[in-house]
């Protein structure tokens, strides 16, 4: 005896046959891509042009890899992407300490200075401005909070004179302190601080520990850092890059050789091996720019999960 099936949506009531039967019948799975007649030429596409960008990453950190090995003269007689033979890196190395007297390492230690300061002293105000934004109600809160958007649409290059005119009236030109003190502002980091508030603390706890007698330094600090972990590397990770290779503010502020970080330091000497008569350094602007990656890269390998995850935090939120 034949089973019935239920009635569908649209009121027909087909015969539930068993396996195997001749009546039932087994919808085939869809048809892949290849079966339903899609040309592969979006997906060689697609091959060519990841392919183009990778070369396009990688092309010149392999030949600072392989310019590291070289003498000034091997760098434009030889193939720029292979190792010289023999390898000078020991002595390139020895060179890149020891000329005039020693200045990269001052500006290695400049750029760490810089970058230090810089990242804790803005992560932390980014930290503060986010709590109050996203925790405390006062008057033109949403226009404050939009204007400091809107300053991110503001190219650098057009604070260059007004900023310089500012850092002069103040005696911070030619200073540590005048490359430090704007880099802390970071409207960037006040956002994504204010959306890790959002969605990392809760109102309810705040309640709950005033109700408790604590004041707001103590839910601030107790309370609320210790929840903001993710949100506090992501910030730091990302204000650790852009004072790292900070190079715009240096070059319009600081004089001095002494108080170059990095990015200057090796630009100067780019400038002097171009100019004529001037000593080329080559192959020490290369093993230079090579070991100033590095902070960057053990940055990203320590710290690279916190940020990942800190990214997508609050983007489920409504």
């Amino acid at each position: 005896m034949a089973l019935k099936q239920p009635a569908s949506r649209t009121g027909s009531s087909d015969a539930l046959l068993p396996a195997g039967s001749p009546g039932n019948v087994i919808a085939p799975p869809p048809a892949s891509r290849k079966d339903a007649g899609t040309s592969p030429v979006p997906d060689v596409l697609r091959k060519v042009v990841l392919a183009a960008f990778l070369l396009y990453c990688v092309l010149p950190a392999a030949w600072i890899i392989a310019a590291m090995t070289k003498d000034n003269g091997q760098i434009f007689s030889t193939f720029g992407l292979w190792f010289a033979s023999p390898p000078h890196l020991f002595e390139n190395l020895a060179s890149l300490f020891t000329y005039q007297s020693g200045i990269f390492q001052r500006w290695f230690a400049n750029s760490l200075l810089y970058a230090a300061s810089i990242t804790l002293g803005s992560t932390l105000i980014c930290a503060m401005g986010g709590y109050a934004f996203s925790k405390y109600d006062f008057p033109a809160k949403q226009f404050l909070f939009n204007f400091i958007l809107g300053t991110i649409m503001v190219p650098s290059t057009a604070l260059v004179l007004p900023l310089f005119l500012l850092l002069n009236k103040v005696g911070l030109v030619n200073s540590m302190w005048g490359v430090i003190l704007p880099s802390l502002v970071n409207p960037f980091g006040l956002y994504l601080m204010k959306v890790f508030w959002d969605s990392s603390l809760p109102n309810e706890l705040i309640e709950a520990s005033r109700l408790e007698g604590a004041n707001e330094w103590q839910i601030f600090w107790r309370i609320g850092m210790p929840l903001m972990q993710t949100g506090l590397v992501t910030v730091a990770l990302l204000c650790f890059v852009g004072a790292w290779n900070n190079f715009f503010l240096p070059l319009i502020v600081l004089s001095e050789e002494s108080l170059y970080p990095l990015t200057l330091g090796l630009n100067v000497w780019n400038s002097v091996s171009s100019a004529a008569g001037g000593k080329p350094v080559f192959n020490l602007i290369a093993l230079g720019s090579l070991i100033s990656v590095l902070p960057l890269l053990i940055a990203f390998v320590v710290l690279g999960k916190y940020w990942r995850g800190g990214l997508t935090a609050g983007a489920t939120k409504g």
